[in-house]
């Protein structure tokens, strides 16, 4: 089957083999995946959120095994606090996902990227396919690293296992939101295009609204807290009750849902806006 193509370099419309939306996907993925590859930022950045997931639980575990009293000891979610580095590392991973994107916008590649792709939103699915299959494998990767080396930190006592309290559940979760976050950069920086612009709206969204938030009256804070993109995800990673948040599988669909929001108007923005 042929259509007609934009036109040529005579500006007569000329005749161009049109494949499938599942063929143009997989060359687009095999694209994406070499600019994804091949970029230094790319390695930089997983690197340091590698270092920052599992060296800064260390940190956090030394500390609550030598300074936390014996209560703390015995009601602190231990495996959340041997998670604790993702909470910073999500940074690192959203700015990834914006670059993805932005980097593009800031050097103008994304015309040749465009005018090679007509269906638009298929551009930012192989992003999406790409970014999410990497991120997810290394995330999960370093949750699990940092999990053993906490437990390797704190004393025997106060160790748990993957197998009790939700311990397999909120490690794998910690990949699982991570890649999340990054797919919501993504999405946020295909809606905003600009680099800088986009990064101050994710932490915005991720760590500011919720200081604005706990400035609120409890009776509304009580009601919105748990709401929160950030908080919401994160619940995955605990194995204990706590009021203050949702349910984790809830909590973590709550979260997919808000990137799933921005990614479509991202996509539709993308297929109605001048390159």
């Amino acid at each position: 089957m042929t259509t007609l193509s934009p036109t040529g370099p005579t500006g007569i419309a000329t005749s161009a083999p049109t494949t499938g939306i599942a063929a143009d996907l997989t060359n687009v993925v095999r694209s994406e995946w070499t600019k994804f590859r091949s970029v230094r930022s790319t390695y930089w950045t997983l690197i340091a959120s590698v270092v920052v997931t599992v060296g800064l639980s260390a940190a956090i575990c030394a500390g609550f095994e030598h300074g936390a009293s014996q209560e703390d000891k015995q009601t602190t979610d231990l495996v959340q606090l041997t998670l604790t580095g993702a909470f910073l590392s999500q940074l690192l991973i959203g700015v990834l996902g914006v670059l993805v994107i932005t980097s593009e916008y800031g050097t103008g590649m994304i015309r040749t990227t465009l005018t090679a792709v007509p269906r638009r939103w298929l551009v930012l699915a192989g992003k999406a396919i790409v970014f999410a299959v990497v991120v997810l494998v290394v995330s999960t990767a370093m949750a699990f690293a940092a999990f053993l080396v906490g437990q390797a930190i704190l004393s025997q006592s106060l160790s748990v296992s993957l197998s009790e309290s939700g311990g397999y559940r909120a490690v794998t979760g910690a990949g699982l939101y991570l890649t999340v976050v990054g797919l919501f950069g993504l999405g946020i920086g295909t809606i905003i295009r600009h680099t800088a612009g986009a990064i101050s709206a994710l932490v915005g969204v991720l760590l500011v609204l919720m200081i604005v938030v706990s400035l609120l009256p409890s009776s509304l804070n009580d009601h919105i807290w748990r709401y929160l993109p950030s908080n919401a995800g994160s619940a995955i990673m605990k194995t204990r009750p706590d009021s203050s948040t949702m349910a984790p599988w809830n909590g973590f669909a709550l979260f997919c849902g808000y990137t799933a929001a921005t990614l479509v108007v991202g996509a539709i923005l993308m297929g109605r806006r001048d390159a």
